[in-house]
This record gives C-alpha cells, structure tokens and sequence, in this order.
C-alpha cells in the first residue's frame, strides 16, 4: 500500500502526502470498527456501538476524500456536502439507537467499554495527529478532520461513561454518551454542510 499510495505522479506534493495520510487514516478506522461493533456488541454498550458507526462513516469518509483528491473545487465541494449529510444521518441514527435503548435496559460492562475505548482513543488521536496539518482546508479536508477530532473526543466519554457504569451500576452514563454522540456528529454535520454550500454558492456565482 506504501507504494502505491506514495507513487507520486503528477500529483502535487501536497496531494500525495494528503493521500498517504488519508490511506492510513481508512486502514485504521476500518480494523477499529469492526473491533469496536464486535466489542460493543458482546459488552450490550450503546456507546461502543455508537462510536464503531462513527468509525465506518469516517471509513467512508476517507474513501469519498480519496476518489475526488484532484479533482476540482466544484467536485471536492460537493463531496463535502454528502459527507456533511452523512453525519447528520449517523447523528440521528445514534439518537433513535440510545433512545431505543431507554426501553430496553441493560447494563454495560464496564471493563470492556474502558479497554475498547481506550484502544480507539489511541487510534484516533494517531490519526488526528496526522491529519491535524490539513485542517484548514476545504469542506472535504475539514469534514476529515472534524471525523477524527469528534471520535477522539468521544472516546474519552466512552472511556468515561465505562468507569461511570461500574460505579454507578446503570446502565445511564450509557446512553448519556449515546446521546453526547448524536449530538456531536449533528453538530460537525452542519458545519460541513454550511461550508459545502458556501463554497457552491461562491462557485456558482463565478463569471
């Protein structure tokens, strides 16, 4: 994958080490949602489960960024725009998820949700490392790094919510998290969306 991934082309610099970036990063999050859902699953925490999503959508997140690299405003744009739809999707996935969950108690175990999350923390902090000079770039490169920030800043509640449940003995910091998750990727979704179409309506306005 190294060298195909670091075959440079015609490629500006930039793109190709953007692109070795991006690879990385799709690897990662797709070996840490399948350990993450499966972790999840066993451990009946809806926050696990929650976050392994988080790690697919941003596993499709990075394949979208991959196919448009080099390709012009109008297409990166756009790409950003179904990416920031994406996430308002996933949001309200994890929303009707946690809220199903009220009805349908269980409590968590707890050991597993700290170990699990704090194996993805170090996933995606590695990964927001890399992707941390890129951040100021366009709707597309800018949903990229809000996937990466928001998981690590979920990871730490989930890390959270697993010390909670044991202490607690509910099932609620849970579902606290469920709902933290929801709330962080409809947040990241608008900000994607409105910059997508800033930057549409900017291009559609050019002679």
């Amino acid at each position: 994958m190294g060298t195909h991934c670091c075959d440079a082309g015609n490629r500006p610099p930039e793109n190709l080490a953007y692109r070795c970036v991006l690879w990385t990063a799709l690897v990662i999050n797709g070996i840490m949602c399948l350990t993450e859902w499966t972790a999840g699953w066993l451990a009946r925490s809806v926050a696990l489960q929650a976050d392994a999503l988080d790690f697919l959508g941003d596993t499709a997140t990075y394949a979208i960024t991959l196919l448009v690299l080099g390709y012009g405003p109008r297409l990166r744009a756009g790409a950003g725009l179904m990416k920031g739809f994406s996430l308002v999707i996933f949001g309200l996935w994890v929303l009707a998820e946690t809220v199903g969950r009220l009805f349908e108690p269980a409590l968590p175990k707890a050991p597993m949700m700290g170990g699990i999350g704090t194996l993805a923390l170090a996933a995606n902090l590695f990964c927001a490392a890399l992707l941390y000079q890129f951040r100021d770039g366009d709707s597309n490169m800018r949903s990229v790094w809000l996937c990466s920030r928001n998981d690590a800043l979920a990871n730490v509640a989930v890390i959270g919510a697993g010390f909670a449940v044991w202490w607690s003995g509910t099932q609620w910091p849970d579902l606290a998290v469920g709902f933290a998750i929801a709330a962080l990727a409809l947040h990241a979704g608008g900000s994607v969306l409105r910059q997508a179409t800033d930057e549409l309506a900017l291009l559609s306005a050019e002679p």
